[in-house]
C-alpha cells in the first residue's frame, strides 16, 4: 500500500500587525472556496479522508446501530385550534418529521411532508404557525440544505397554497391578526439595497395582507436600527395588543415595546417602551385575564415571572408573580384557567442543574401548589395550552434512554399521563446515567452527565467528552442515538455543562463569554481531568467532540491541552477568531466573543483562537473536521485553515494520528435527513473508536 501523505498546501509568509499584535495568516488563500488552489486542496482532502475512512473497521456497525436507534422516531406536542390539532411526527422509515392535522377523532392528514416534496431528503421544514381559526398554515421550507427559509401559506382544508412564496424570511416569526386577513413577519432587505457582504443582515418587520404582493407589504419597524438586530413579534388572542422585541445579534439584552391596536392603526402601531437599553432578557405576553406577563432575568439572573397592567407596562409597575429560584433556572410557563377548576393554575418549567422540573402555582398570587411527576432525570419541552383556555397542558419529555414523547397534565384531575410516545420500536442497551460534579481551575463547581455501560468497568474505557459552552444554550439530558450506539459498543459518553450556557442562569452564561471565554476551556479541561483521575478513562482513550461554538471548544482544547486527548471531532467550527466576523453570520456573534476591531478584545481572541495557537512539532490528537458546503452560519473556511495548520505542525505520523477533513455537499449547518445523520455519525464514531481502541463487533 503506498505511503499516505497530506495534500500540499502553500504556506504564505503573511503577517499583519493589528493593534500592535503581529498576526500570522499562512492559509488565507483557503478562505476563497472558488479559487483553483482551494478546490485542488479540498479535492485532495476528500480523497485522503475517503481512503482512511474505508479502513475504519467499526464504521458500518455504527451506521447500523445509529439507524436502528434513530428508528425511535419523534413526536411533537399538539397545537390546538378548537377541536383541530396540529403536530409533527417522524416514524422509523421517514427521513424528516411530517406535519399532520386531525379534526376531533377523525383521521389524521398530512399537511407538509418534506420527504414527499423532495425524495432526496434535502428539503427541511424550518417553522410553522397556524392562524387563529385553524384554517390557514404559514410554514417555512428550506431546499438543498441552504437554510434560506421560504414562507408560504396553505389552506388547511384543501392543501392548496394561497399565498407566497416569500423569500428572505429566514428565522421569521409569524404573528396572525385575529381575523386571519394579515400577519406580521420579518424579512431581510433585498441584496441590492444593502452593502456587499451584508446580505444576511438588515431585517425589517412588515405587515402582509393575505393574497397581496409583497411589494404592498407595510414596513412596521426596523428602519435605521442596527443591521444585526433580530425581531420578535406577537399579537394577543383578542387582537388588541401587539408586542415587538429587538436584540442585537445573539445578545440576550432585549428592547421591547407594546402597542394598543384599538388606539392606533395596525399599519402604524403607537409603541410604548417596556424596556430599552437595558442589559437583560425580556419577553411579554398578554393573558386571557388581561394581565401582562413578563418573563425576565432583570434583577434575577435565573429568571422570574412578573405581571403588570398592559396600559401601564413600565418597569416600576411590575409585580413579581414567581420569584427567582436559588438553584434552578426558569424556562417557560403556561396558564390553565378553564371552567370547572377549583382555582386557575400557573404551570412553570425549570431546569435545576440542567435537569427539568415542573411546578404548579396559584395564578393570582404565584403561591407554590406542588410539582408534577416526571418519568426520570430528563428535559422538559415547551409548555403548550389551548389558546382559548382550558385545564390541560402538553409538554415534551426526553432523557438519555427515553425517546422524545409527549405528556399531558390535566389540572381538573391532577393527573399527568403519557399523551403520545415516540412511534418506533427500539432495542435499548443497558446503561448507567449519573450527573457528577467536578471543580474547575478557579474553584467553580461544574456538572457533567455521564452515560456508561451498566456492567462494571475493568479499566479505563474509551470516552467521548462533549461540550458547547456558549450563547445561553444549556446541554440538558436527551435521547441520542449517537450516545447509545457508542455506549452499546462499550464506551462512555460524557456531556459537560460548561460556563457560557444557561445551565445555572445568566451569570453562568456571562462567566463564559467575552473576556471570560477562557473559563469555558478551563471547565472542559477540568472535565477531562476528572474523567481521567476517577479512572473512567485515560488520555490515550479520551476524545473531545463538539460542533459550531462547540467546534471552537474542540479547537481550543486540542491546541491548549493536546496531551489530554487521543482524538477529536470538530464539526462546523469557528476557529479563526481574528477574522470570524467577515464570514457567514459572524457579525451576530461579537456580542458573545468580542471583536478584533477593538484592541482589548483582539487580545482576548488571540489568547484562545485555535488557528493562531498551533505550535509546530506538537503531538496533536487525531482530528476529524466535518464541514458542510451549504453552511450559511459558520463558513467551512475555518476548518480548512486549521486543518492545513495542524497537518503542517503536528509531530504525529499521519497513519498514527491523522488530521482529516470530511466535506459534505448539499447540507447546511444543522437540519439534515436521517440518512445523512447516520452517515455522519458512523464516520465520526468509527474514527473515534479506531483511535481510542474501542473494538466494535
Amino acid at each position: 500500500m503506498p505511503e499516505l501523505r497530506y495534500p500540499s498546501a502553500e504556506r504564505l509568509d503573511l503577517v499583519e500587525t493589528l493593534h500592535g499584535h503581529p498576526v500570522a495568516d499562512p492559509y488565507r488563500w483557503s478562505e476563497d472556496p472558488e479559487s483553483a488552489a482551494t478546490k485542488e486542496w479540498s479535492a485532495a482532502q476528500d480523497a485522503l479522508f475517503a481512503e482512511l475512512a474505508a479502513r475504519l473497521p467499526g464504521r458500518d456497525r455504527f451506521a447500523e446501530q445509529v439507524r436502528a436507534l434513530m428508528g425511535a422516531g419523534s413526536v411533537g406536542s399538539p397545537v390546538w385550534r378548537g377541536d383541530r390539532r396540529f403536530s409533527g411526527r417522524r416514524t422509523a422509515d421517514q427521513e424528516h418529521a411530517v406535519l399532520y392535522v386531525r379534526d376531533g377523532e377523525g383521521p389524521e392528514r398530512v399537511l407538509v411532508d418534506p420527504g414527499a416534496l423532495d425524495p432526496e431528503g434535502l428539503t427541511t421544514l424550518d417553522a410553522w404557525k397556524v392562524d387563529p381559526s385553524g384554517r390557514l398554515l404559514a410554514y417555512q421550507l428550506s431546499e438543498g440544505g441552504n437554510e434560506e427559509s421560504v414562507l408560504r401559506v396553505m389552506d388547511v382544508d384543501t392543501g392548496e397554497i394561497v399565498d407566497g412564496p416569500i423569500d428572505r424570511a429566514r428565522y421569521s416569526p409569524v404573528a396572525w391578526l385575529p381575523d386571519s386577513s394579515a400577519f406580521y413577519y420579518v424579512r431581510r432587505l433585498p441584496p441590492e439595497r444593502v452593502p456587499d457582504g451584508e446580505e444576511d443582515y438588515h431585517r425589517r418587520v412588515y405587515l402582509h395582507r393575505l393574497g397581496t404582493s409583497t411589494d404592498e407589504d407595510v414596513l412596521i419597524f426596523g428602519e435605521g436600527r442596527d443591521k444585526t438586530e433580530y425581531f420578535g413579534i406577537w399579537v394577543s388572542r383578542d387582537g388588541r395588543w401587539l408586542a415587538l422585541n429587538a436584540s442585537k445579534g445573539t445578545s440576550s439584552a432585549t428592547d421591547l415595546w407594546l402597542a394598543d391596536l384599538t388606539r392606533s392603526d395596525i399599519e402604524a402601531p403607537a409603541w410604548v417602551a417596556l424596556q430599552e437599553g437595558v442589559d437583560a432578557f425580556l419577553s411579554a405576553h398578554v393573558g386571557r385575564d388581561g394581565r401582562l406577563y413578563l418573563f425576565t432575568d432583570r434583577d434575577a439572573p435565573r429568571g422570574r415571572l412578573c405581571v403588570a397592567d398592559p396600559e401601564e407596562p413600565e418597569f416600576g409597575t411590575w409585580r413579581t408573580l414567581v420569584d427567582e429560584a436559588s438553584d434552578a433556572v426558569l424556562e417557560d410557563f403556561a396558564i390553565l384557567d378553564g371552567p370547572g377548576l377549583e382555582r386557575p393554575e400557573l404551570i412553570v418549567s425549570w431546569t435545576r442543574h440542567a435537569i427539568g422540573e415542573i411546578t404548579r402555582h396559584d395564578l393570582d398570587t404565584g403561591e407554590l401548589l406542588g410539582t408534577l411527576p416526571l418519568p426520570g432525570l430528563g428535559s422538559v419541552g415547551g409548555l403548550l395550552e389551548r389558546p382559548e383556555g382550558g385545564h390541560e397542558v402538553w409538554f415534551g419529555y426526553t432523557d438519555s434512554t427515553h425517546p422524545a414523547s409527549v405528556y399531558r397534565y390535566d389540572a381538573a384531575s391532577g393527573e399527568v399521563d403519557l399523551w403520545e410516545r415516540a412511534p418506533g420500536t427500539i432495542d435499548l442497551p443497558e446503561v448507567r446515567v449519573e450527573q457528577v460534579p467536578f471543580t474547575s481551575a478557579d474553584g467553580t463547581t461544574v456538572r457533567m452527565l455521564v452515560v456508561s455501560p451498566a456492567a462494571p468497568a475493568e479499566g479505563p474505557r474509551p470516552t467521548i467528552l462533549y461540550g458547547y459552552g456558549g450563547f445561553r444554550i444549556s446541554l440538558t439530558p436527551g435521547y441520542s442515538a449517537t450516545t447509545l450506539a457508542w455506549v452499546r459498543a462499550g464506551g462512555v459518553y460524557a456531556v459537560a455543562g460548561l460556563r457560557g450556557g444557561l445551565e445555572e442562569g445568566e451569570e453562568w452564561h456571562r462567566g463564559g463569554m467575552l473576556a471570560d471565554k477562557q473559563n469555558v476551556f478551563d471547565d472542559c479541561a477540568a472535565a477531562a481531568e476528572h474523567l481521567i483521575s476517577t479512572g473512567t478513562t485515560a488520555p490515550d482513550r479520551l476524545a473531545i467532540m463538539g460542533g459550531s461554538n462547540g467546534g471552537l471548544l474542540v479547537g481550543a482544547m486540542i491546541t491548549q491541552r493536546p496531551e489530554l486527548f487521543a482524538a477529536a471531532v470538530c464539526s462546523a467550527p469557528l476557529l479563526d477568531m481574528v477574522r470570524y466576523e467577515r464570514f457567514g453570520l459572524g457579525q451576530l456573534w461579537n456580542v458573545e466573543y468580542g471583536s478584533a476591531d477593538d484592541p482589548e478584545q483582539l487580545g482576548w481572541l488571540l489568547g484562545y483562537s485555535p488557528y493562531h495557537n498551533v505550535r509546530e512539532g506538537t503531538r496533536y490528537p487525531a482530528t476529524l473536521f466535518t464541514v458542510f458546503d451549504n453552511d450559511t452560519r459558520v463558513d467551512p473556511l475555518h476548518a480548512r485553515k486549521l486543518c492545513a495548520q495542524l497537518q503542517w505542525a503536528t509531530s504525529a505520523a499521519l497513519e498514527e494520528r491523522p488530521v482529516l477533513l470530511r466535506r459534505e455537499a448539499e447540507v447546511g449547518h444543522s437540519a439534515r435527513s436521517v440518512s445523512r445523520s447516520v452517515e455522519l455519525n458512523a464516520d465520526q464514531l468509527g474514527f473515534l473508536a479506531h483511535h481510542l481502541g474501542l473494538r466494535v463487533d
